[in-house]
């Protein structure tokens, strides 16, 4: 499908009349900037005639896996915590009704803030207010782990069963469907990673990707003002998430940072400071949280997911075919290293801390 007949993400004059009439105060005409696009779900900023903002999530256009994109479900957790004390926009209406612009979509009050997503943005803030807005966003994180699942009705949203042998399946199943040739080295990880599957002792909320770029912080506060994209958001262990946050944060003790996040930047907690700050508020043993944290030297899940979108990816009921299928070296994990260090790790040392951040 070409750039001119490919359908417009919003159709203005439907929405338009849909959010005047189920958004409070929503004054037609309505203007629409994209502020995000690419895979996730597209978010775009809406202003009004007196020039109040919103914003409006959808999928992406085209062909979209059947469970993939799921604004319905995203809009259900931001309404169900808006009461407690994790930080989400104001949820304000939803629409499953694919009539009106070709899918579901939702629409959310506009936080004001930064998503502070390079080291160029973190750099631009003094180093006091750089570990205030880390430990800050631990802080929400222990807040939404301990999010009462009955009281906000999210206790059926996912399976309690174990959430890493869920996505040890998830994942191996989209390598096996996507590989054009053997990479020994992501079987092996895979083995490892079976083989020492930690006990699930409890169940809470999992936001699968919780991160800087994934909030809107204020900085002036050194507070997390929101915290955004939930469509990965699961039931399952709370160290998933923990441990997924240190997937991101640079290690300072490191002469070249392996991410772009922010943290590279410098001047914020170590990631242990982080771990610590994290078991004095909730009490949690994190010793095995090596388990789902970063590998320096690439991760298990990413390599699969990165195969899987290059090529052919399966479901049951669904097989849709992708970009072209990428050259081996990019879609091995010792890739990653060459890229960052400029030189390839050996098989015990890539595997010997697998990265697993995880999703639903």
């Amino acid at each position: 499908m070409t750039e001119t007949t490919r359908p417009a993400p919003i159709d203005e004059p439907r929405v338009g009349a849909w959010i005047e009439e189920h958004v409070a105060g929503a004054r037609p005409p309505f203007a629409y900037r994209l502020i995000t696009g690419g895979r996730s779900n597209l978010t775009f900023a809406v202003a009004d005639a007196e020039g109040e903002r919103f914003v409006l999530r959808r999928p992406p256009v085209g062909p979209i896996l059947a469970t993939a994109h799921d604004v319905a479900r995203e809009w259900r957790l931001v309404a169900a915590l808006g009461p407690t004390p994790v930080p989400v926009p104001p949820a304000l209406a939803v629409c499953d009704d694919a009539s009106v612009n070709g899918a579901a979509f939702a629409v959310t009050g506009f936080v004001r803030g930064i998503v502070m997503d390079t080291p160029e943005l973190a750099s631009q803030l003094d180093e006091p207010r750089r570990r205030e807005l880390a430990f800050h966003l631990v802080d929400v994180l222990v807040d939404l782990h301990a999010v009462d699942l009955e009281a906000v009705g999210l206790a059926d949203l996912s399976s309690h069963a174990s959430y890493i042998e869920r996505q040890l399946r998830r994942w191996s199943r989209q390598w096996a469907d996507s590989r054009t040739q053997d990479l020994p080295l992501i079987d092996d990880v895979e083995r490892r990673l079976r083989a020492r599957v930690p006990e699930q002792h409890e169940v809470t909320l999992v936001h699968g990707d919780y991160r800087f770029g994934n909030c809107i912080v204020d900085a002036e506060r050194g507070r997390v003002a929101a915290v955004l994209d939930w469509e990965l958001c699961t039931l399952g262990g709370p160290l998933a998430d923990l441990g997924h946050l240190g997937v991101y944060w640079h290690d300072p003790a490191l002469d070249t940072p392996l991410t772009a996040d922010p943290t590279a930047a410098g001047g914020f907690p170590s990631y242990g400071e982080l771990l610590a700050r994290y078991a004095a508020r909730t009490g949690r043993d994190v010793s095995g949280i090596e388990y789902y944290a970063r590998s320096r030297r690439g991760g298990w899940r990413s390599s699969a997911r990165a195969c899987g979108r290059a090529t052919t990816t399966r479901t049951p009921r669904t097989r849709r075919r992708s970009a072209p299928a990428r050259p081996a070296s990019r879609c091995s994990p010792s890739s990653r290293a060459t890229r960052s260090t400029g030189r390839a790790p050996d098989a015990a040392s890539a595997t010997a801390r697998p990265a697993v951040g995880f999703l639903p």
